[in-house]
């Protein structure tokens, strides 16, 4: 198969090393603009065929059945190229998160759906994890009975993208590059999370709120427009009922770093670290009217690393076999829920997305 990156920098990069651990031979080809960042890549990649742009990248060759494109740019040019991608007869993956807006993903979807090509998102790097898939596990198990309320939770007070995190990128802090701040960063990962463990039918963001805190570290001399801590309140309809969820992320804050998952149902609770794999999935039942806690022995932890995932999955969907990759409409709508934090959080209204399977 024959794998098409669009952008060479360090994403980029992992898309290339996950490329080695799909089980087959993959013949590399990347394109950017940029000549240093491209020759950069094929020092690294030197089996790699390089390209100056997307559009010569696409047309040097006809698509074969099983090409995969990965658009690895930042969020401003990820609608057009994907499109294109779509429209030249080639599967598409692309990066988080999807686009800038709403009516810029389903353009994409749309591309993707008239040209019979599979469409995805890089969004679920931490799908598949031993914790995770621990607590899929208790949910399919019937064992907390009917679920109450879910605080999903995650601050770091120091780690934001542009600063603290690959200070060379300032385009993180623009939102005319970015989209947005940590919801747009890590909005993707956190409603895929909770996509893959709750299967949602419908999500209403019934409030939100976006924050940013000022330090010493912030530059003065670039935009500097995203949130970097924000929340919301959720009520996520299932098959089995409506669950209310206390939403909040942050990659800068004055206040405690916490980082906790929390689910109440009315015979037991789960308890774990979100996005810490290494950390113990702990359920609460009652035994003879009285606590009892234990810890959930995950499943074997495989060899793939968060950056494998979203193309190891994707490419398991692409060969029609079982994935927890997120494609077509779904893919979508978990990307309207990450922006209807922001629509909430500016008009003060709840924002409905009615989830399609």
């Amino acid at each position: 198969m024959r794998l098409y990156l669009i952008g060479a920098g360090v994403i980029a990069r992992t898309h290339a090393e996950a490329a080695a651990k799909l089980g087959e031979e993959v013949e590399l080809r990347v394109a950017d603009p940029n000549p240093t960042v491209l020759q950069g890549f094929l020092a690294a990649f030197p089996q790699a065929t390089g390209f100056g742009n997307a559009d010569a990248m696409l047309t040097a060759e006809d698509p074969e059945p099983d090409d995969i494109v990965v658009v690895a740019t930042p969020p401003v040019f990820h609608a057009g190229p994907a499109i294109a991608a779509a429209r030249s007869g080639r599967h598409v993956l692309c990066e988080k998160p999807l686009a800038m807006t709403v009516d810029e993903a389903e353009e994409m979807l749309a591309a993707a759906t008239e040209a019979h090509v599979l469409f995805g998102s890089c969004s679920t790097r931490f799908r598949g994890l031993p914790h995770n898939e621990a607590v899929k596990g208790v949910l399919a198990s019937g064992v907390l009975g009917d679920l109450i309320h879910l605080d999903f939770v995650t601050k770091w007070p120091r780690s934001r993208a542009g600063i603290e995190y690959q200070p060379a990128s300032r385009w993180f802090l623009d939102s005319r590059a970015s989209g947005g701040g940590v919801v747009m960063d890590w909005g993707p990962y956190d409603f895929s999370t909770l996509f893959d463990l709750l299967q949602p039918t419908r999500v209403e963001i019934v409030d939100a709120w976006l924050g940013q805190i000022r330090t010493a570290a912030d530059p003065v001399d670039v935009v500097h427009d995203t949130e970097s801590t924000a929340g919301a309140s959720l009520r996520i309809a299932r098959a089995d009922g409506v669950l209310r969820v206390n939403y909040e992320r942050a990659n800068g804050t004055h206040a405690e770093e916490f980082a906790r998952a929390e689910l109440e149902g009315t015979r037991g609770a789960l308890r774990w670290t979100p996005f810490d794999s290494q950390a113990p999935v702990y359920l609460t039942t009652d035994r003879d009217g009285e606590l009892k806690e234990e810890v959930v022995t995950p499943p074997e932890r495989s060899d793939l690393t968060i950056f494998d995932r979203p193309l190891v999955h994707f490419h398991a969907a692409m060969r029609g076999r079982p994935s927890l990759a997120s494609v077509g409409a779904a893919a979508v709508d978990e990307f309207r829920c990450v922006r209807g934090i922001y629509d909430a959080a500016r008009t003060g209204e709840p924002t409905v997305v009615e989830v399609r399977r």
